[in-house]
């Protein structure tokens, strides 16, 4: 096969030092961090939709880059040309994972038996790649948001027939995820929710929103898939009111329907921000709550109300996402780069540039997180923060749930009035975080 990234070379880790572009200064796969290789830590995915697919386009204009790697677009020619620089792509920044929306992969026919023979055609092509390279499949899902039959959704449409379609396609979703050996499945609900409550039977949409979820999970363990089902939380974007806004939305929805032991989350950065939270808010959430699954590492713009999905370059945050991560021992999914390029970023190398950025960018984070929980000063502060719970016979009956009500109003009394909490000490911890974040 004729090599499509002609110019670019395997991408190595050369160190802080060097000053060439198309090397890693953090990301050292081989690194053993807290007892594990870096790349254990970091398990990468390339997103299909974005690195293969997206052009730069936007809502005023057409797309800067060309992604049709010499191929006709539009065709299944097109289709395998994605795969061969996908897998080249991936072999040569030593990424181990890809994950994918099923008409990311080929181009949706006007019927859907036509479009799922592609996607057969086009499984079998990945599949002897996998073989070949030894990459592996993160995760699938379906795109259930692009066509105008979702405008209002897919498990939440008011039109029965489209909820039979969106089942169709969840069900090869899935089909091609087995064959493929993705670890997980994901529900990215991107037109799930309602403009305004005056045309909404919202009741009808969340139970029929289970009803798919029920029915997803039923056909997977039936076909032997044994990952896990994500869903992804996002606010406001598409709709106004979307049902899986948040982190804690997504685990009550779940837990109310009977869906949490089968799903966890997938947690992207960018979604947090616009729900008003930050990164490591929504991971903390996910993790107490023993569901958190995968990573959409990517950022936002703050000063633009939209999912920009840009490539991660803030170090603060990804040392507070992999402090997260590592307290909870890790994620059962992987690091999926659910982000693109600038517009004027157009050309193949950018690509190998914006990914050599996100990977260094949670290299580091990871190094540094490593560093801050070695330190132990931050741990050690909080738990004694909370020392009460822990040390005086009052703090323990509470947390051993054996505390009334009555028991616990005698004893306030006894106190006349309690002294005041021991100090948050915000700006010494933050001091920490610099000192350790800076420090050689």
């Amino acid at each position: 096969m004729e090599e499509i990234f002609k110019n670019i070379p395997v991408v190595s880790y050369e160190g802080a030092a060097s000053k060439n572009k198309l090397a890693f200064k953090y990301y050292d796969a081989n690194r053993i961090v807290l007892g594990k290789p870096m790349s254990e830590h970091l398990p990468f995915a390339m997103a299909w939709w974005h690195n293969l697919c997206a052009t730069g386009a936007d809502m005023f204009g057409v797309g800067t880059a060309d992604k049709s790697f010499g191929a006709p677009i539009g065709t299944m020619e097109h289709a395998k040309a994605k795969v061969d620089a996908g897998f080249e792509f991936m072999q040569k920044l030593g990424i181990r994972y890809f994950c994918f929306h099923d008409v990311d992969l080929v181009p949706e026919a006007a019927d859907i038996k036509e479009t799922n023979r592609r996607l057969d055609e086009i499984s079998d092509y990945i599949l002897a790649k996998m073989k070949q390279t030894g990459v592996k499949c993160l995760w699938g899902t379906a795109n259930m948001f692009g066509n105008p039959r979702y405008m209002n959704g897919a498990g939440s449409s008011n039109s029965a027939d489209v909820f039979c379609f969106a089942a169709a396609q969840i069900k090869k979703a899935l089909d091609i995820t087995v064959k493929l050996g993705g670890k997980g499945y994901v529900f990215w609900g991107g037109r799930e929710g309602y403009e305004t409550l005056l045309n909404t039977d919202v009741a009808l949409e969340t139970e029929n929103i289970a009803r798919l979820m029920k029915m997803a999970v039923d056909y997977g363990r039936k076909i032997g898939f044994k990952g896990d089902f994500y869903i992804e939380p996002k606010p406001k974007e598409p709709m106004k009111h979307q049902y899986d806004f948040d982190a804690a939305t997504a685990i009550g929805f779940l837990r109310a329907h009977g869906l949490d032991k089968d799903f966890k989350l997938n947690i992207e950065a960018n979604h947090a921000t616009l729900a008003g939270h930050t990164f490591e808010h929504e991971l903390r959430i996910a993790a107490i709550n023993g569901m958190l699954g995968s990573i959409d590492a990517n950022q936002g713009d703050m000063l633009l109300g939209w999912d920009t999905d840009e490539f991660p370059y803030d170090v603060y945050t990804s040392t507070k996402c992999m402090y997260e991560v590592l307290k909870a021992g890790g994620v059962s999914g992987g690091f999926n780069f659910d982000a693109k390029t600038r517009r004027p970023s157009y050309t193949a190398e950018d690509m190998f540039y914006a990914f050599i950025l996100g990977m260094d960018t949670f290299a580091l984070g990871l190094l540094k997180a490593a560093a801050l929980i070695e330190d132990g000063r931050i741990d050690k502060f909080v738990e004694q923060r909370y020392a009460d719970y822990k040390t005086t016979e009052i703090g323990k009956k509470i947390t051993s749930g054996k505390a009334t009500l009555e028991e616990l109003s005698a004893y306030a009394e006894k106190l006349g009035a309690p002294a005041l909490p021991c100090s948050g000490r915000q700006e010494y911890l933050q001091s920490i975080f610099n000192e350790i974040l800076f420090k050689n």
